[in-house]
């Protein structure tokens, strides 16, 4: 009698992604461009816009940008040399119920960004059509949800499959109605951002840029995994955050500075393209919630000791149902939350460069690592309460400092 086959998990959440599994350097670079095409950085983009010159725009993507590529390509170049999660990732660095703590803030975090970009997407395009019904807005809400969620159930292939139909659309749309709006505008775009209040610095400005995708590239290596080796995993991750990001607030700033919106789906609607400005909102959202979710499932999995797909239908339904709720009264929340997953990622990142010999495997016999624990403790106290510098980096600094007080202490 032959033995059944077991079905082959093609996501490996229990497991390291073994090399036979790896993916092109092209498909990693969409998935992770896609993963940051978010449309609340068009949320940061109009502020800004509404705070800086041009030039202090400019400046504040810079170098907003190279802290958080730097910190996002660290944790894409762990990913993908030990293609390891970030759950799994955690066990190592936290210990085996350490890793709850991780596994825990990014798939709260993450299930809230989802049902705060479903309604995104079901709020504007029910007000433009069905004149805000609200019966409408759920049927809307309902729709994108079970799309997004069936695009994070089917896993690494549905994300591959969205963010190569996605990325091309809504750069390409997105691009060309940015410049249709700065040309029908008074004088130039540098004219209009003269206008600007002055009421950011560039440093304010920089702490804005890092702090609008942080919490999501915390989760970096549940996709860098996949990549060919770490340099692939790391170049990718760095360019896309790069590119995707700036585009992004790019896309708020021009809505800001031309419609008074902050949102490229505004300029659209203003520039009478109603159809492709209700294509460019989904396909700009579905490419990162779909993201989002796949890592809330994959935190929810570590947790509860389940498999991958059961957890991301209950994140799914979660974000889905309280969609309106989350984006009417969460975002403030998960603002907060955003100077949370910072310590966690570079203690992640320390514990991989400091003890690389025991990444080898998945296996560990550690509990609670008690000075992981404090560091994300601290480390994130530090972040929302310090009113100085940036916040993301404060708290990797606070982090870092006790995970290595921890690490030398153990040695002696």
């Amino acid at each position: 009698m032959e033995e059944r086959k077991k079905p082959v998990d093609i996501d490996y959440s229990e497991s390291q992604v073994p090399k036979t599994a790896r993916r092109s350097f092209l498909t990693m670079f969409m998935i992770m461009l896609g993963f940051t095409f978010f449309s609340a950085s068009m949320w940061v983009g109009q502020q800004l816009a509404e705070g800086l010159d041009f030039k202090g725009f400019i400046n504040a993507l810079i170098v907003g940008g190279v802290i958080l590529g730097l910190y996002t390509g660290l944790l894409g170049f762990v990913g993908a040399k030990t293609g390891m999660s970030l759950d799994l990732l955690s066990r190592k660095a936290f210990g085996t119920k350490g890793s709850y703590l991780p596994s825990a803030m990014i798939s709260f975090t993450q299930i809230g960004w989802f049902g705060v970009g479903v309604a995104m997407f079901a709020l504007p395009v029910a007000g433009q059509i069905f004149g805000g019904s609200k019966t409408a807005e759920w049927i809307l809400v309902a729709v994108a949800g079970i799309c997004m969620t069936a695009s994070a159930y089917f896993g690494i292939k549905s994300l591959t499959i969205v963010s190569y139909v996605a990325v091309p659309l809504v750069a390409i749309l997105g691009t060309v109605a940015m410049i249709m709006a700065v040309a029908r505008g008074e004088g130039t775009i540098v004219d209009q951002f003269a206008k600007s209040s002055g009421t950011l610095t560039v440093i304010g400005g920089a702490g804005l840029v890092m702090g609008s995708f942080v919490s999501g590239g915390t989760a970096t290596p549940n996709f860098t995994r996949f990549a060919k080796s770490g340099k692939s995993g790391f170049i990718t991750t760095v360019i896309a955050f790069f590119i995707g990001n700036s585009l992004m607030f790019f896309f708020g700033a021009v809505s800001s500075i031309f419609v008074g919106g902050n949102d490229i789906f505004e300029v659209m609607i203003n520039l009478n393209l109603f159809y492709m400005a209700v294509l460019v909102l989904g396909l700009n959202i579905w490419t990162t919630n779909d993201n989002a979710l796949y890592s809330a499932g994959l935190g929810l999995a570590n947790i509860f000791n389940q498999k991958k797909k059961p957890m991301v239908l209950i994140s799914g339904i979660i974000g889905t149902v309280a969609a309106v709720w989350l984006y009417n009264n969460f975002c403030g929340w998960l603002n907060i939350l955003n100077c949370t997953l910072p310590p966690i990622g570079i203690i992640l990142v320390l514990s991989y460069f400091l003890n690389k010999s025991e990444y080898e495997d998945c296996e560990t016999t550690k509990k609670v690592d008690w000075f992981s624990v404090l560091g994300v403790v601290a480390g994130a106290a530090v972040a929302n309460l310090l009113h100085w510098g940036v916040a993301s980096v404060n708290g990797m600094a606070v982090a870092a400092v006790i995970y290595l007080i921890g690490y030398f202490v153990r040695k002696k």
